[in-house]
């Protein structure tokens, strides 16, 4: 049966420097999966996907709904934070899951991406073209993306990737607590608007643990 569907996609950085707080991410993630799956009217309406990168970019989680998934496949650490790889496969995995949806004929909206890390890129010459063929304006599926940078990650390129909000996390706060933070956000966001029919995504303006970089409306 035909159904209105928001895919959202969880991009997370997975390099060695985020080695110490994955554990706290995880958990945080299967946090999301459990409120998420457990809401018959959020499972109708999301899919979720999951993709890690650090020198390159993998789909951890492919499109599904969020009740489907029985077990997240962990995040690793790997070496390298190339964000055009992330920006890439995101692109490319969009365009999939959106055509796969549309041809079920569900009216699907625009995407919703959280992008996460904790460092610089090191592909500063390649990312930039990679992320414009993401936020594309002449592309109908390219996403709202909510970026959230933690640790060492760099202000400027962080509220250049969100194009409808951007956090960093603040000085004093340990990465696990930011990451807590991160993973409520998550949450929050998708579940308090399940029965919204005109607006299915609603990112809290204040996320415990960061500073907002930039407040747009959807």
């Amino acid at each position: 049966m035909p159904e209105q569907i928001l895919p959202f996609y969880v991009v997370c950085d997975q390099s060695y420097s985020m080695a110490d707080h994955l554990d706290a991410l995880n958990d945080g993630l299967a946090q999301l999966h459990t409120a998420v799956g457990s809401d018959p009217v959020v499972a109708d309406k999301t899919r979720f996907c999951l993709i890690g990168f650090a020198g390159s970019a993998e789909v951890l989680q492919p499109l599904c709904r969020p009740s489907d998934v029985v077990r997240l496949v962990g995040l690793a650490t790997q070496t390298g934070t190339n964000f055009g790889a992330a920006f890439t496969v995101l692109r490319e995995t969009i365009e999939e899951d959106v055509a796969a949806l549309k041809a079920d004929a569900h009216q699907v909206y625009r995407p919703a991406v959280f992008f996460l890390s904790d460092g610089h890129p090191t592909d500063p010459a390649v990312w930039p073209s990679a992320y414009e063929r993401l936020v594309d304006p002449d592309w109908a599926a390219r996403p709202n993306i909510i970026a959230f940078g933690i640790g060492d990650a760099d202000a400027a390129t962080i509220g250049r990737i969100g194009t409808f909000q951007a956090f960093m996390s603040h000085g004093g706060v340990s990465p696990a607590a930011a990451l807590h933070g991160f993973a409520l956000a998550l949450t929050t966001s998708v579940v308090r608007t399940a029965g919204d029919s005109d607006l299915l995504l609603r990112v809290p303006t204040q996320v415990t643990g960061f500073t907002a970089l930039r407040i747009d409306a959807l």
